[in-house]
């Protein structure tokens, strides 16, 4: 067991959480805002009790040590890179990826990119991008429900979401979140140019290239009382997998899959692994 760690890359050094045995079948999560690696708590312990090596850093923006001012810092393909960089410093030529929320995007794109380098890829509540803009362009459910990501692009965005005791944040997990849990992202997010870093990557633009088809096995998780992610993007992913693909549905849960519904997550997570264990 390792616990709360530091992993050195080319841009910095991230906090992570890093638990199971050394020897263990890697297991890297991403997780999305306003949140922390601390997200995945639930996945860690049950994925590590199986024998799994598992990491959940604190990504860019949210790590102290990684969080560049300028939205540019932000694209896509650095974002990336950072996946892969992490990876590297663990020593994991192959792992596998799992994502939440701005995690599950980036998880994406990362399967996209460097398909070679992933043995399985799980996305939670997070549509492909693909399937995601297609529906933007014909969906109206969709472009209201992803009103947000415009709005959120404001520079007044920092002081409204804080003020009134960060009720704006509050009312976005709105009592999904375990207790105690949403002031230990708050106490991040309140560090010097913390929320800043968090809100660039709504703030750092389209990626510089289309995504394509996914070719690794993939689950995709998607929950019906998603206020973000409508059923016309999640129906439509599938469309973007070429591998061997795998969607389920979370009836009657939030946005805040990995800590509202944990046990569930982690049966179909370890689910998804056992059966590509030979990928």
């Amino acid at each position: 067991m390792t616990g709360h760690t530091s992993i050195p890359t080319p841009a910095g050094v991230f906090d992570a959480v890093v638990e199971g045995p050394p020897g263990g079948r890697p297991v890297l999560l991403l997780h999305g805002f306003p949140q922390s690696g601390l997200t995945w708590e639930r996945q860690v312990a049950a994925l590590a009790a199986q024998g799994h090596r598992v990491a959940a850093p604190d990504l860019r923006g949210y790590s102290p040590r990684v969080r560049p001012e300028n939205p540019s810092a932000y694209r896509m393909d650095l974002l990336v890179d950072d996946v892969l960089a992490i990876a590297d410093a663990l020593g994991w030529p192959a792992f596998d990826l799992v994502g939440h929320d701005w995690g599950g995007a980036l998880a994406w794109w990362t399967a996209d990119a460097h398909p070679g380098r992933l043995r399985t890829l799980t996305v939670v509540s997070t549509p492909h991008p693909g399937a995601l803009a297609e529906t933007l362009r014909t969906d109206d459910d969709q472009r209201r429900r992803s009103q947000y990501m415009r709005d959120w692009r404001a520079p007044d965005t920092e002081r409204r979401m804080l003020a009134d005791g960060a009720a704006e944040l509050r009312a976005l997990v709105d009592g999904a979140l375990p207790p105690g849990r949403l002031e230990a992202y708050l106490r991040r997010l309140r560090e010097p140019g913390a929320l800043t870093g968090a809100l660039n990557w709504y703030r750092a633009g389209r990626p510089g290239r289309e995504i394509g088809v996914v070719e690794v096995p993939t689950l995709y998780v998607w929950s019906t009382d998603d206020t973000a992610f409508g059923p016309a993007a999640a129906h439509a992913t599938g469309r973007w997998v070429s591998g061997p693909y795998r969607f389920e549905t979370l009836r009657g849960v939030s946005h805040w899959v990995p800590e509202e519904a944990p046990e569930a997550l982690n049966e179909l997570v370890l689910r998804h692994l056992r059966d590509h264990a030979q990928h």
